[in-house]
């Protein structure tokens, strides 16, 4: 069983490049199947859903290879319009490839799509806005059959603005002989990104960033150069990480831009933040102050990809901190966890109360999602002594290295297997 082993107790101090970001360099990646070109992308995250994305290209005929940071990736050969199974299954952000298939071959043939355990996340609004651009969707045990001889324009309303389904609109639109004006759409950042390396490929695109987008599907596309914009659930990890541990860090090759929400609350907790062009800064001293507040929201709001992270930096701080999570149904999975390191936190429906302690003990733990495992590495961090996190995969499928990077800012941490110890908790 392998886990990481932390060594906890020490504050946090040093600089750190922020990675590419995850969440735009999927739909990214996707988006070089929807025409024959070579393109060569940059700032790249090596985790596993990036290497997973590299298999599905290269199961559809394409080829991808890496070179540091930058993936050079061909699809001049892609043939096949089905994603084998035991692909899909792996990751959630496989669907993405339905768009892009369905404009380069008006046909594609999946099976439901896998990812973190958050509950239900159907993709009826991924298909629903399909159809409306004349795609025909056929559902049979577990199969997705999709069919679309002449995709046309057409005025969508997502019911909610999903991330996914706006992308999957993105990625099929520029495929269309008309005009697809998409409303209620999401306006996550990473959407911009999808749509600027579409854009890069020849694409016409409008209202990026707000929730009205247009796209005039039918523009000659061509392959392109494009590099990915920085991670910001990465830059908001290490900014709690050292809210939790105490310190001074500075990220670079980000701005904090994008995550005003958590700045905001980071900031109410006690931390100094600078945001400069191209960095961030963060100093925590002493214990933090609890935060009376935190709601998940689609963007601009705070990131339910930091909700876990932001509770495991305020488990010490005096007072109560509580959580809404109105995104997904099932995403405080890693209080249980949290609570061997001696956190105390209760649990109402969608709701959290953090109350904080005087200080927490080492703890054997398992992660079960990317940023559930991410929040127990936090708590890990504050605890005096060795803690063990197993459940690493789902780390790798999120996190460039972040032992390394751990590492830099002087924090204790390695791989390793077996874990053993004397763990107030020996069970996982």
């Amino acid at each position: 069983m392998e886990a990481l082993l932390i060594d906890g107790g020490r504050p946090l101090k040093g600089c750190i490049a922020i990675s590419g970001s995850k969440n735009a360099a999927l739909p990214i990646l996707a988006a070089t199947v929807a025409h024959g070109a070579q393109y060569t992308i940059s700032r790249c995250p090596a985790i596993t859903d990036v290497a997973l994305a590299g298999e599905i290209i290269e199961a559809l005929g394409g080829s991808v290879s890496r070179r540091g940071d930058t993936l050079r990736v061909d699809t001049r050969n892609v043939r096949r319009h089905a994603i084998p199974g035991s692909l899909m299954g792996r990751m959630r952000a496989s669907v993405l490839f339905l768009g892009a298939l369905l404009t380069r071959f008006g046909a594609a043939a999946l099976t439901m799509p896998g990812g973190c355990p958050l509950g239900r996340r159907p993709i009826d609004l991924h298909l629903d806005a399909v159809a409306r651009m004349g795609t025909s969707v056929v559902l049979r045990e577990g199969s997705i059959l999709c069919e679309a001889p002449a995709l046309h324009g057409a005025a969508i309303e997502l019911l909610f603005p999903s991330v996914g389904a706006t992308e999957n609109v993105l990625l099929t639109a520029v495929g269309c002989g008309g005009t697809v004006v998409l409303q209620n759409a999401a306006r996550e950042p990473e959407i911009e990104d999808l749509g600027r390396f579409l854009q890069a490929m020849g694409a016409d695109i409008a209202g990026l960033g707000t929730d009205t987008i247009t796209i005039r599907g039918g523009a000659p596309l061509h392959g392109a150069s494009y590099t990915v914009m920085a991670d910001r659930i990465e830059t908001a990890t290490f900014l709690c990480a050292c809210a939790g541990c105490g310190g001074d860090v500075a990220l670079t090759g980000t701005d904090g831009k994008y995550i005003g929400p958590v700045l905001d609350a980071l900031t109410d907790a006690g931390c100094e933040i600078c945001r400069g062009r191209d960095t961030v800064t963060l100093r925590s001293e002493g214990r933090l102050r609890a935060v009376s507040e935190i709601a998940t929201a689609p963007y601009p709001g705070f990131p339910t990809d930091v909700q876990a992270p932001m509770m495991a930096a305020l488990l010490r701080a005096r007072g109560e901190s509580r959580f809404a999570e109105t995104i997904f149904e099932r995403r405080f999975a890693h209080v249980a966890q949290l609570r061997k390191f001696g956190a105390e936190i209760e649990v109402v429906g969608a709701g959290a109360t953090v109350r904080g302690v005087e200080a927490l003990r080492p703890a054997l733990v398992e992660g079960t999602d990317l940023r559930g495992a991410a929040s127990l590495v936090l708590a890990a961090l504050q605890a005096p002594g060795e803690s063990a996190v197993t459940g690493i995969k789902h780390l790798r499928r999120g996190y460039d290295k972040l032992e390394e990077k751990l590492r830099a800012l002087g924090a204790s941490i390695c791989t390793g297997k077996n874990p053993t110890g004397n763990f107030p908790s020996d069970r996982v």
